[in-house]
C-alpha cells in the first residue's frame, strides 16, 4: 500500500522547545527574561539509535488487518535503525499472549500491540510495561491505562456518527425517511460504539428514522447473508449504512441479486474495491467512512520515537502524547481521488 508520507508529517523533522529563561544585563539595574531556546530531541528520518520494535496482532483474516501489518512492515523498512520483530498472529487469546510474552522474552525495546481482545490481553500489556517495555497500543485498547504508554486508534463512534451525518443530509429534505443500518460482530465494543455514533447523529433529523439493524461478522459471505435477509424484510428504505467494506462486497452481491437500486449506501473503513466503486458511480454505494489502517505506520512511528526517547516533531512537549485518536473521513465522488492511494485491498 503506498504510504502517505505527508500525512503523518508531525512525527518528523526537527523541534525547537522554549525552555527556561534567559537573564540579560541591561543598561540598568533592572534585569529582564527572555526565553531560550532549547534544542529537544524529536523523531525524523535521520539514523539514530537502533530499536528493535516488537509487533503483535490478530491473524490477518480480514482485509483491514491484513493492512494493518502490511503498513507497519512497510514502514519499519523506511528506517535504518529499526529491527522489526512481527509475530505471525492469532485470534486465540492464549495463543497471542504466548506471541507478546516471547516477545518481552527477547527484551525488545518496544512492543506494538494490536490485541484480539482488549480485555484479555491487558495482562501481558501490564507485564511488558512491568519489564520496563513501552507498550504502543494499537486500535483496540486494553483496560487500564497502565498497560500501555501510548494509544493510537480510530474513532468508532465518530465513524458512526460522521456516517449518520453524511446520511441525514442526503435525505434532509425527504420526509419520513427510512434508513437500515448493517452492523459488525456485536459482541465487539467498537461495532456497539459505531451503532452509538450512528444513532447520535440521526437525532439531528427527526426526519429521518432507523427503521431495522443486522448484525454481520465482516466478512463477505456473512455481508452477503444478513443483507439479504434485510432485503427481503424491508421492502423500501432510503439509506444504508453498513460498518465495514470487506462484508460491504457481500452486501453488494445481495443488493445486486436482488436487483433494488432505490436507496443509497455507505460504507465503512475505506477499502480500495469500495473507492473505486464509490469513483465509478455505478452502484448504490456512494460514500465510505474511513478506518485507516495507516495508523499501524504511525504505532511504529511513535515506537520508534519511544525507543529513541524522543519527542514528536511539531509538538512543545517533550514526550510522545499519551493518546492519539485518527479522524474519520467521509469519502464521496467529490474527494475520492484524494484517497484512493490509502484504500486497502
Amino acid at each position: 500500500m503506498p504510504e502517505l508520507t505527508s500525512r503523518r508529517g508531525l512525527l518528523f523533522g526537527t523541534a525547537a522547545v522554549s525552555a527556561g529563561v534567559l537573564l540579560t544585563g541591561c543598561t540598568s539595574n533592572d534585569t529582564k527574561d527572555e526565553p531560550a531556546s532549547n534544542d529537544q530531541p524529536a523523531a525524523d528520518d535521520k539514523k539514530g539509535k537502533q530499536v528493535t520494535i516488537g509487533f503483535a496482532g490478530p491473524q490477518a483474516d480480514h482485509g483491514w488487518l491484513n493492512a494493518i501489518n502490511d503498513n507497519a512492515k512497510s514502514r519499519a523498512k523506511k528506517y535504518e535503525d529499526v529491527t522489526l520483530e512481527i509475530t505471525e498472529g492469532s485470534n486465540d487469546t492464549a495463543a497471542q499472549i504466548g506471541q507478546i510474552e516471547t516477545l518481552i522474552n527477547k527484551k525488545v525495546d518496544v512492543l506494538v500491540i494490536l490485541p484480539a481482545d482488549g480485555k484479555a490481553l491487558t495482562q501481558v500489556g501490564l507485564k511488558a510495561m512491568r519489564a520496563g517495555i513501552p507498550v504502543v497500543n494499537l486500535d483496540r485498547i486494553f483496560n487500564s491505562p497502565q498497560a500501555y504508554r501510548c494509544y493510537i486508534g480510530g474513532d468508532n463512534f465518530g465513524m458512526g456518527l460522521n456516517a449518520g451525518h453524511y446520511i441525514g443530509e442526503q435525505l434532509k429534505d425527504k420526509k419520513n425517511a427510512k434508513v437500515i443500518e448493517l452492523a459488525g460482530l456485536d459482541n465487539l465494543e467498537l461495532t456497539k460504539q459505531r451503532t452509538a455514533g450512528f444513532d447520535a447523529a440521526l437525532k439531528n433529523y427527526p426526519n429521518v428514522k432507523k427503521v431495522a439493524r443486522q448484525a454481520a461478522e465482516f466478512t463477505v459471505e456473512s455481508g452477503q447473508a444478513k443483507m439479504s435477509q434485510l432485503l427481503q424484510a424491508q421492502s423500501s428504505f432510503d439509506a444504508l449504512w453498513n460498518h465495514d467494506d470487506d462484508q460491504g462486497v457481500g452486501a453488494l452481491r445481495a443488493i445486486e441479486q436482488a436487483g433494488r437500486d432505490d436507496f443509497i449506501m455507505v460504507g465503512g473503513a475505506g477499502s480500495l474495491s469500495a473507492m473505486q466503486a464509490i469513483e465509478a458511480d455505478n452502484s448504490v454505494l456512494k460514500a465510505t467512512v474511513l478506518y485507516p489502517p495507516t495508523m499501524a505506520a504511525s504505532a511504529i512511528d511513535l515506537a520508534r520515537a519511544l525507543g529513541q526517547g524522543k519527542g514528536v516533531s511539531g509538538l512543545a512537549e517533550f514526550e510522545i502524547p499519551s493518546s492519539l485518536t485518527l479522524y474519520s473521513a467521509v469519502v464521496d465522488k467529490e474527494n475520492v481521488k484524494t484517497y484512493l492511494p490509502t484504500g486497502f485491498k
